[in-house]
């Protein structure tokens, strides 16, 4: 299998629009309350991992703590960096770079990496390399926290089906082609940007998810030198059930 990585171009622009529904302000509510029983608290150096157009960069930046944010696409590190300015005087360092080749100076006291952003990485190697790189980022006993999407949500919500998302002057339709193999979803999205004459401009972005089981990133995460302390379903502190869409990992760097 190759891998393809995706521009995220148009998407970068409509990607806010597309997530209304995520309910951030609930999210950062559990993600904050994590954090805090990890030990830590606003004036640490936090790593948000996939940051995209910085819904939770931002939000951590107005509760105190120091941002670190990493995305492989300089279209959404853009958004986030504007997003940012507008909040606090002394922007975050923002790094265009992949998961899995990691470079960073220093350490952190926490990393984050959400909205399934480890399914993005679609070859098992690339998932165990990003951990590797990870470990020498932070600090011994710092905590990392990180969501997948699960397999039953790959094979029974994303499936072989189609969506379509719509905000003001733009709508997206998204389409699924599932492999059972390889456990991966292909997503296919049409993109239309209503421009000022009333014509629509149309864009493609594709990418792929794979879907992980929680022993495969428990037995990778071991390797690399964490130790998985909890593994909840979504915005709970439960154990997943059998019908679980996403679920949250959390780690700490031995």
């Amino acid at each position: 299998m190759t891998y393809e990585a995706a521009s995220y171009t148009m998407l970068a622009r409509c990607y806010d629009g597309f997530t209304k529904n995520m309910d951030y302000k609930r999210r950062m509510e559990y993600l904050c309350a994590l954090l805090s029983r990890s030990g830590v608290h606003p004036g640490d150096t936090i790593l948000d991992l996939a940051c995209g157009t910085g819904p939770y960069a931002c939000a951590l930046l107005q509760r105190g703590y120091d941002v670190v944010g990493v995305d492989a696409s300089p279209d959404m590190l853009q958004i986030a960096r504007e997003k940012a300015e507008a909040l606090a005087p002394a922007p975050p360092l923002l790094v265009c770079q992949r998961l899995e080749n990691l470079d960073l100076y220093g350490t952190a006291q926490a990393a984050i990496c959400l909205t399934d952003s480890i399914n993005h990485l679609t070859l098992p190697a690339q998932v165990r390399k990003f951990f590797r790189r990870l470990s020498l980022f932070l600090e011994p006993g710092a905590p990392f926290i990180f969501d997948v999407n699960t397999l039953y949500k790959h094979e029974h919500v994303l499936a072989d089906n189609a969506f379509l998302y719509e905000d003001e002057g733009v709508f997206c339709a998204w389409q699924n082609h599932w492999d059972a193999q390889s456990r991966t979803t292909r997503i296919d999205l049409d993109i239309f940007v209503e421009g000022e004459t009333g014509d629509y401009t149309r864009a493609r972005e594709s990418f792929s998810e794979r879907a992980y089981t929680p022993e495969e990133l428990t037995r990778w995460l071991e390797k690399a030198g964490f130790a998985v302390e909890h593994i909840y379903e979504e915005l709970t502190e439960q154990p997943p059930s059998d019908t679980a869409e996403r679920i949250f990992l959390i780690c700490r760097r031995t």
